[in-house]
């Protein structure tokens, strides 16, 4: 029997005190995670110290917030994962809705990062990748990974495998060469085929050829498969010839929603606390003023209910949420709420958000459109069923 079973509410400060630690929570990750107000956390600093006293609305929103994590594994499903750069999960979700993997490895060295994903998933992710021996590594049919893109500088004389040492692909890659799975699906930016003149894409797809991999990419927008929002992305999946003998059937989901709009993630009612101030307005606009005069188009950007679709939604949204703002009717423009950033990326709603409004925009920025990963994992899976 839980402790709020057995305490009164006269108990609150110890209702809420045990509840936040079993939630290994901050006091400012609480209060943002149940939606209080911008002192939030002062507010429960002072009933942990029965300064004052919450309303039963406001004790109950603390004592509902889950604890269990809403998308553990799926013990019978047929095909295992593992997750690399994993972040939040994003991808392993995607994977997770089709109802047929179930991961069996996880890496992340973000701290805060593996904090959510442990809250969603039940898994703490393991850490550095570049200290894991890959013979230590369960066995698994599918890889997949969202790389950082970093030290390809020097990469491009064989345009193999060799090439990508330093890299974090590198990682990618010796694991694909020692656990020989059947298959991988890799996520990044838009830039990456452009980088370095075309050679870094070149290096990376000319390594995954070299270990017999069949390998396509493609371009996708979040966009089209239902969210709205701008983002696009290159898709790289790829299939062990040796063991996936119709690797060739593979295609590329193409049943799109083109029909978005913006108000499909809006919530009707957002605290004040998420409209920017005088002066940070006073500055967007001062800044984007004098882009004009410059002649370039840089600055912030406006939304609305009726938008189609909003500008790619960054990590660095935290800081004064410029590339996508919502207009407010009566008063300055309004950042997204953590909760908006993650329907914006196709994230369900009962997916846990366990930390602070910041390093919530900085998770959700640097994560990936889960209708997308799912639509593609669909038809991944097609052909491993009928290998």
């Amino acid at each position: 029997m839980i402790m709020e079973q057995i305490l009164t509410f006269t108990d609150y400060d110890v209702l809420i005190r045990s509840k936040r630690e079993r939630l290994n929570m901050t006091q400012k990750e609480l209060a943002d995670a149940v939606g209080f107000g911008k002192f939030g956390d002062r507010t429960i600093r002072r009933w942990e110290k029965r300064e004052s006293k919450p309303s039963s609305l406001e004790l109950n929103a603390i004592l509902h917030f889950p604890e269990t994590a809403p998308f553990s594994n799926i013990e019978n499903a047929p095909y295992k994962m593992i997750d690399l750069f994993a972040g939040i999960g994003g991808t392993r979700l995607g994977f997770h809705q089709t109802r047929k993997v179930k991961s069996v490895f996880t890496s992340e060295i973000d701290k805060f990062a593996c904090k959510t994903y442990k809250a969603n998933f039940g898994d703490v992710p393991e850490g550095d990748i570049t200290k894991i021996e890959a013979k230590d590594i369960t066995d698994f049919d599918i890889l997949v990974g969202g790389f950082p893109c970093q030290a390809f500088s020097q990469a491009g004389k064989k345009l193999g495998f060799e090439d990508t040492r330093g890299t974090l692909f590198f990682e990618i890659a010796r694991i694909l060469k020692e656990k020989r799975p059947k298959a991988f699906l890799l996520e990044n930016v838009k830039n990456l085929k452009s980088h370095d003149k075309g050679r870094t894409f070149q290096v990376i797809e000319n390594t995954l050829k070299e270990l017999d991999y069949e390998v396509q990419h493609i371009l996708f927008k979040a966009k089209d498969f239902g969210v709205p929002q701008n983002r696009e992305r290159i898709y790289i999946v790829g299939f062990d010839k040796k063991q996936v003998s119709n690797y060739k059937d593979f295609q590329f989901p193409f049943n799109f929603h083109t029909n978005t709009l913006v108000g499909d993630i809006l919530d009707d009612y957002v605290d004040p606390k998420y409209t920017i101030s005088d002066k940070l307005w006073e500055g967007h606009q001062r800044r984007k003023a004098e882009h004009k005069e410059k002649g370039n188009g840089f600055g912030y950007s406006l939304f609305n209910a009726e938008s189609q679709y909003t500008n790619t939604i960054s990590a660095r949204y935290y800081k004064d949420g410029s590339e996508i703002l919502i207009e407010q009717k009566g008063q300055n423009p309004r950042k997204l709420t953590p909760r908006e950033a993650a329907r914006l990326q196709g994230f369900p709603e009962n997916y846990i958000i366990p930390v602070s409004d910041t390093q919530a925009y900085k998770e959700f920025g640097n994560s990936v459109a889960v209708p997308v990963i799912h639509a593609i994992a669909e038809e991944m899976l097609k052909v491993l069923e009928n290998s």
